[in-house]
């Protein structure tokens, strides 16, 4: 493991660049996309969160794991999105040191919960266990164990970055700060730690994507066994939505976590920075409309609410019958 001296390690800050060959004359259309992005992901998921909050018929244990999933969602888009959009809107990609390790950690931190939320999505809704087994309380028990369980591996690959000299350069090429990102920049050979926190980054995301596909194999038989052809193509829509926004959450990872072991498998930076911020963006971008404006109850919550705001403005006539009634 690297030692950290003091005279070794003369980085103070890093600077984001984002993507390399974008012209200037595109970095404030970029920014506002990024803004656009990040202002429909927090309104959307921040949607979700508000109409459980105040609903208590929503209030149960599906209910609790989506709110979840927001929160996450809400979470990773706070502090992937506002630096780059800085970095385009102002020129200022700068962060210090130990922020730069912060948003590396948070950024895998986010990753990691986002796949241990999946995970325990999938296997909350398989039918025969769902009634009896999953109430509120094991459901808010198996969240909050999700969101600790999810700082073990990037708190280890953290600590392994902040013990590594960093000597000269200071520009990173790519949306923000991650393992990926950082490690060209160590000075030595800082392939150990890669290797270990890229072993930790395959072990949680891609074993809950085992168990993940182990649950969609069980449901399906479920299904075909219990429901009748309308029962069966609803839940092969809602399975098929699902399995999209979960294949585009972990294949691409896949492949960019990847590059750097398969020589014949190249990407030129801005690829690599497009495709990580199409797997790690669109889903959140997207869940509140696949997990929640597609569910019943919260559509017909909706609907109450716009209707009852709708029921409780006065229309422009009920306005003049008013002050007329006043004035006589």
């Amino acid at each position: 493991m690297f030692q950290v001296d003091e005279n070794y390690t003369r980085v103070s800050e890093f600077v984001i660049v984002g993507f390399p060959s974008l012209q200037p004359e595109f970095f404030d259309l970029v920014a506002w996309f990024f803004f656009f992005l990040y202002v429909t992901t927090v309104v959307g998921n921040l949607l979700l969160v508000v109409v459980f909050a105040l609903e208590h018929s929503l209030q149960k244990p599906m209910y609790i794991i989506m709110v979840s999933l927001a929160l996450s969602d809400i979470g990773f888009t706070t502090v992937a999105l506002p630096k780059i959009m800085a970095r385009y809107w102002w020129n200022d990609g700068s962060l210090g040191f130990h922020t730069c390790q912060f948003q590396e950690h948070m950024i895998h931190y986010f990753g990691s919960l986002n796949s241990l939320i999946l995970l325990t999505m999938l296997l909350s809704s398989f039918p025969l266990r769902y009634p009896t087994v999953m109430t509120n309380q094991t459901m808010t028990g198996l969240t909050l164990f999700c969101w600790v369980v999810a700082h073990i591996f990037p708190g280890i690959s953290t600590v392994n970055f902040t013990m590594m000299p960093f000597c000269g350069p200071n520009r990173i090429i790519h949306a923000f700060y991650d393992t990926m990102s950082l490690t060209p920049l160590v000075c030595g050979d800082p392939s150990r730690q890669f290797s270990a926190a890229f072993a930790g980054a395959m072990f949680i995301l891609y074993v809950p994507l085992a168990f993940i596909i182990l649950s969609y194999i069980c449901i399906i038989v479920s299904v075909l066994s219990m429901a009748g052809g309308q029962g069966r193509k609803k839940t092969f829509s809602t399975c098929a939505t699902q399995g999209c926004i979960i294949s585009i959450y972990y294949i691409p990872r896949f492949f960019v976590y990847s590059t750097p072991f398969f020589p014949n498998l190249t990407m030129t930076a801005d690829k690599c920075i497009a495709t990580t911020l199409f797997y790690s963006l669109f889903p959140p971008l997207i869940n509140p409309f696949i997990y929640c404006l597609r569910t019943k109850e919260i559509k017909q919550i909706l609907k109450c609410w716009v209707k009852g705001r709708r029921d409780i403005t006065p229309t422009k006539h009920d306005q003049i019958l008013t002050i007329t009634k006043s004035q006589g």
